[in-house]
């Protein structure tokens, strides 16, 4: 329909690392863990606490791409009329068979886990025989698509165990070292305090993103920065959601950026690698200034709980 392949891009790409802030979040689930050296960081409160800075982050994209459709309407034209001529009531009906089975699966989970019924690791058991039953239902369950899922599950779990092992042993040796005592000591008397180590946090993990997942973030540096983070007061499950924001980041910024990667193997020939590129920028701009909202009005992460 004539988008700019810049914006459609960006839009593409922003939008899908909402999953990594708004639960059901695998980044929650593993910053969970590993925030619990510090103190008991439940997964349920992480969940609660990410949906309003998620929305937020919804909320500034949908500005930005209707701030650009109003200012560059080349960027961003109408839709024919014979596509717009479409029924309201056949509009409704499309969009809720799209939206209504993720979201019932999704509400599964989020709600097991909230009502106290089920873990975190049981919530998730439901998940996938939520998926498989949807699967069935849209005639898309074969063996060899299962098949698939399972090697690509078993190959994900290996490798983050892989790190896990990793992980704990780099952390046994620092801990040996009496480097976690020196690390606690250095991050919690930084000239400004929390201040000072919301800056020193946030710019380290934001500049890993570009080169690492965030598997090895969470598992190597959250660990470290957690208990200065506890000894100066910072409430955990805040610097967490904070944390996660910041992560998902790291999906956008090359050369890493899993998002970029994903668009570019489904995007068609005519959307080059650097338009993708390009798109992404100003989400990753708007995403620092949703961490920045954040960190400044931290009751949008704790509004919820409360």
């Amino acid at each position: 329909y004539g988008y700019s392949h810049t914006l459609a891009s960006g839009v593409i790409t922003a939008s899908g690392t909402l999953g990594q802030i708004i639960p059901p979040s695998i980044v929650l689930i593993v910053l969970a863990d590993q925030l619990s050296v510090a103190g008991r960081v439940p997964v349920g409160d992480l969940f609660l606490a990410s949906v309003v800075p998620g929305l937020l982050l919804a909320g500034l994209y949908a500005l930005y791409a209707g701030g650009v459709a109003l200012l560059r309407p080349q960027a961003a034209p109408a839709l024919p009329k014979a596509v717009r001529a479409v029924e309201a009531g056949v509009l409704l009906r499309r969009v809720l068979l799209v939206m209504l089975p993720p979201l019932v699966l999704i509400l599964l989970v989020l709600g097991s886990i909230f009502a106290g019924v089920a873990t975190p690791t049981e919530a998730g058991a439901l998940g996938a025989v939520g998926a498989l039953v949807l699967a069935a239902l849209n005639r898309r369950l074969t063996w060899k698509a299962l098949r698939e899922t399972m090697v690509e599950t078993l190959k994900l779990t290996s490798m983050v165990m892989l790190l896990l092992v990793g992980a704990r042993a780099f952390s046994l040796v620092f801990i040996g070292l009496n480097g976690d005592l020196w690390l606690e000591h250095v991050l919690t008397n930084l000239p400004g305090g929390v201040i000072g180590l919301l800056i020193v946090a946030n710019l380290v993990i934001f500049v890993l993103g570009f080169f690492i997942d965030f598997f090895e973030i969470a598992f190597i540096i959250v660990p470290l920065i957690a208990p200065a983070a506890a000894l100066l007061g910072i409430d955990l499950v805040w610097f967490g959601v904070m944390i996660a924001m910041n992560l998902q980041t790291s999906f956008l910024t090359p050369p890493f950026g899993f998002a970029l990667f994903y668009l570019r193997g489904v995007a068609p020939p005519e959307v080059t690698t650097a338009e993708i590129y390009r798109g992404a920028v100003p989400f990753i701009v708007i995403q620092a200034i949703g961490l920045l909202l954040v960190i400044l009005f931290p009751e949008t992460v704790t509004w919820l709980m409360d």
